[in-house]
């Protein structure tokens, strides 16, 4: 199993599958759900709010409901390693651990099959998935995202099996439970269309279960329950004492229905109930439970899941048990008693000491997140034989050194030192961290000590602890933290800088859980965080990283010495705009009255391109070209019955079954050729039968619309006073550059700084603003993000969606005239995205009456486009 479970796992698989085929899986996909990834697409969403990371894992959410139907991730490995089902193509090519394409058989049978029996020892009666994105990249808010999705798809579909009604948020311990109060707190318009939220807020209740002595509101069989809570408010339990006086006196009680709901949480079913506690060993299930088994289509998502599967993971399974945990064991008792559509289970890592949880279906990790800029950089450090003076004032030292005086969105960085024991905190950290800083001239005031015990950590202390994120805050003065037990999940702090940790802690996680702390991303700009440990922490951190993250310290240090930095880009006045034409088309759909039956001419049809085909060479022993033939016995198809072809073309066209039955049985070909047609060649439904119906009974009528437009190539950036963006810097351009000549720097820089993307995006800027033919030209490429708005809109082939474009250069010639330039790479210029852009700026270049120019990356470098005559006639034409 070391192939596919290390090297290559599963989620790496199915990412592949879903990436390389996400056009045509959401073009199945019902029309909310479109709009739904659409709004928080970056790619169609300039504004959209999630991360990329948090949209993927939303994508493959969603897959998984709408395109495997809640399938359980046994059912679909099973799949995808007998290439069945959906897989049946797709999945003859995966991917290795380094993205690369390999053929399906870099896997063998014997790593499948263990690893297929693994996934079903843990298989649940629900299914159950989990989504390891690493700390700091927003896994609540993904979690809130899922759950309106689920609210908004309930309210439309309110039949369909397909989506939660209620959703039960678990939490592993009460730092965890606080932190997911911004579930409740979220601006839901940030993932949610705005035509939708309105809608959705009153329908949504929120439960925040924490303190244990509250009994649980809910409805029964009412929807749009949200309830928040950590493990031991839900959890069942055993019976461990004697029952008193009291206890029988509420037990009597709860025989009443409406007194037995009052007092819930010691509130027992009647004498007859199987759940009657009758001895030791009996269950006693608090009130929240049984509210909890009254709520249908109920969805579970578990907070840090790792928890979820016990401290012994990897034993339980390298020995292939499928022992439970009590939440485990609570979700599965909901189950029994309820409808749980599934659980899902949001984790850091999709690691437990270097093996992958089985059921993971989307893992972002730790080394991505850092080197994609999502966290900080860390600078980690081990010192050995050194005293805990010495280590003390050299970690303050350096980190005042590297950040003393700077602020960070109007936040003072912050170093952490981690204690084992409130003796050590208050009686050696405390004296030697203020020495330092009086050694720094720097006040004790600046220190901030909170250990968890009310006699040292006052009211005041906690409230500023919990304001270290807050500009203008006394917490956020405190610069110079010693914390006892905070290192672990739940603790956020942004502007947190460094950690420091210098004896060994007894859970040797918790060295990891701190050092992470300080990782949280700070700005549009990735920072360095330090980390200051003994060499025997340093060592630990190590074994952790490998353990729960597949990584070693050294990834932990990102990408190294980037040849990439980051620029500050300012508008430079006035705003350049573009007057252009916005072309508008508007589709009417006329109905037709038809005399005639629909008539698919399948007689005729070319049934070839729909057959395998099968190349082959007789031998290897001598050079011999390969025959090739067709197998219809190799075409993997669906087989119809007339009930399921009626039901799968009135589901496409939005038709009445009886309708579309009576059009197949009049039909030319009659009703017997079509079923027997397309069960033999399933694509002939979707390339002919659904096609033809459709112009049979519909007229599509275009028309267009021109209208002026004014566009601002550049718009100043909100709340900042410039853009920040990161490139290698032999591809900079700035306004102050001496390899520009004055006259050549009054024809361009609508922004002061230009990062190109590549040597020839380069090459063309140099080679037209030395141009006498150009009197202007501006760099548009690099503002893809809502920065300007001289974008087109373009049909996306592959995702079949509206996206937008950008051009990368505006040129405004000598003779008045105006040139919209892209410059691709030579192995794109035929890719068909590229050609779909081509087209609609065509279009739109054409009716303002601007030229549209690709140039492809080699022509650039090798000669000068605007001079050599030769090269003017090879200048790509796009077909209008």
């Amino acid at each position: 199993m070391a192939v596919l479970g290390t090297e290559a796992p599963f989620f790496s698989q199915l990412w592949f599958y879903y990436d390389r085929n996400r056009g045509k899986i959401r073009s199945r996909y019902n029309s909310l759900t479109k709009k739904f990834l659409a709004y928080n697409d970056p790619v169609e969403n300039p504004d959209a709010f999630l991360r990329q990371p948090q949209f993927e894992a939303l994508e493959m959410y969603v897959f998984l409901k709408e395109f495997m139907h809640n399938a359980q991730v046994v059912e679909i490995f099973d799949q995808w390693r007998r290439r069945e089902g959906d897989f049946s193509e797709a999945s003859y090519y995966g991917v290795d651990k380094n993205g690369a394409v390999t053929l399906f058989n870099f896997i063998t049978e014997e790593d499948t099959e263990a690893l297929f029996k693994q996934m079903r020892k843990y298989r649940e009666a629900y299914p159950n998935y989990i989504y390891a994105l690493t700390m700091g990249l927003g896994k609540t808010i993904l979690m809130a995202t899922c759950i309106f999705y689920e609210f908004l798809l309930a309210k439309k579909y309110p039949k369909s099996d397909l989506y939660c009604h209620n959703a039960l948020v678990f939490a592993p311990d009460k730092t965890v439970l606080e932190s997911l109060r911004e579930i409740i707190t979220f601006d839901k318009s940030k993932v949610v269309p705005p035509e939708y939220v309105k809608a959705l807020e009153p329908l949504i209740k929120v439960h925040f279960l924490d303190d244990s002595g509250v009994t649980l509101h809910v409805l029964d069989d009412s929807d749009f329950n949200i309830v928040i809570s950590n493990t031991q408010k839900i959890i069942t339990k055993r019976k461990r004492k004697e029952d008193k006086p009291a206890d029988l006196f509420f037990q009597d009680i709860a025989k009443d229905p409406v007194l037995g709901d009052l007092y819930g949480p010691t509130a027992l079913e009647a004498p007859d109930s199987p759940d009657l506690v009758q001895d030791e060993k009996s269950l006693i299930e608090n009130q929240r439970f049984k509210k909890l088994t009254r709520l249908k289509h109920l969805g579970v998502y578990v907070d840090e899941a790792h928890h979820l599967f016990g401290a012994d993971l990897e034993k339980e399974i390298r020995k292939g048990s499928g022992a439970k945990t009590s939440l485990r064991d609570t979700i599965n008792l909901l189950a029994e008693r309820t409808s749980v559509v599934a659980c899902y289970n949001f984790t850091g890592t999709p690691y437990v000491k270097t093996q992958p949880l089985p059921e993971v279906v989307y893992a972002y990790g730790l080394r991505e997140a850092i080197q994609n800029e999502y966290l900080k950089d860390a600078f980690p450090q081990g010192f050995e034989d050194i005293k805990g003076e010495v280590f003390v004032r050299n970690a303050i030292k350096e980190f005042w050194q590297d950040y003393g005086g700077q602020t960070f969105e109007g936040l003072n960085p912050k170093l952490c030192f981690f204690a084992t024991t409130i003796e050590e905190a208050t009686q050696e950290l405390r004296p030697m961290v203020e020495a330092a800083l009086a050694d720094l001239g720097l006040p004790s005031s600046k220190i901030l000590v909170n250990v968890g015990d009310a006699k040292i950590t006052k009211d005041e202390d906690i409230r500023n602890f919990n304001e270290l994120d807050v500009p203008g805050s006394t917490g956020n003065e405190k610069q110079f933290l010693i914390l006892v037990g905070k290192g672990r999940e739940g603790w956020n702090c942004r502007s947190l800088f460094g950690v420091a940790m210098f004896r060994s802690p007894k859970s040797k996680v918790f060295v990891l859980q701190a050092t992470m702390r300080c990782l949280r991303q700070i700005t549009e700009t990735q920072h360095r965080a330090r980390v200051f440990l003994s060499n025997e922490n340093l060592e630990t951190l190590d074994a952790e990283l490998q353990s729960n993250f597949n990584m070693t310290i050294n990834d932990l240090k990102g990408k190294g010495e980037s040849t990439s930095i980051a620029y500050e880009v300012r508008v430079v006045p006035p705003p350049r705009t573009l007057a252009i034409k916005e072309i508008t088309h508007h589709y009417e759909l006329i109905e037709k009255d038809p005399s005639e039956p629909v008539n698919f001419d399948l007689e005729h049809l070319d049934l070839e391109k729909y057959l395998v085909k099968v190349h082959e060479i007789a031998t290897l022993r001598r050079e011999q070209a390969a025959k090739s033939r067709t197998d219809a016995s190799l075409n993997d198809s669906r087989p119809f019955s007339e009930l399921t072809l009626v039901a799968e073309v009135a589901r496409y066209l939005n038709m009445k079954a009886l309708d579309v039955k009576r059009h197949l049985d009049a039909s030319v070909d009659g009703m017997g050729k079509t079923v027997e047609t397309v069960s033999t060649y399933n694509e002939v439904l979707y390339d002919v039968i659904i096609p033809g119906l459709f112009n049979h009974l519909w007229e599509v009528r275009s028309t267009q619309e021109i209208h002026d437009r004014e566009v601002v190539l550049l718009k100043d950036p909100k709340d900042a006073d410039y853009y920040t963006f990161r490139a290698k810097p032999e591809l900079v351009i700035t306004q102050d550059s001496s390899a520009l000549s004055k006259d050549e720097k009054s024809k361009t820089f609508h922004a002061d700084t230009y990062c190109f993307d590549s040597k020839p995006e380069r090459e063309c800027f140099l080679q037209y603003v030395a141009s006498d033919k150009v009197e202007e030209v501006y760099f548009t490429g690099m503002f893809t993000s809502g920065q300007g708005e001289l974008s087109v809109q373009y049909y996306d082939p592959d995702s079949q969606r509206i996206r937008s474009y950008y051009p990368d250069f505006l040129a405004k010639m000598t003779d008045g005239s105006y040139q919209l330039i892209e410059v691709k790479g030579d192995n794109k210029i035929d890719d068909r995205i590229v050609k779909a852009k081509a087209e609609a700026a065509t279009e739109v270049a054409t009716a303002s009456n601007i030229e549209y120019i690709m140039y492809a990356g080699s022509q650039l470098t090798n000669t000068n486009v605007l001079t050599d005559q030769d090269f003017s006639d090879s200048i790509l034409e796009v077909d209008q």
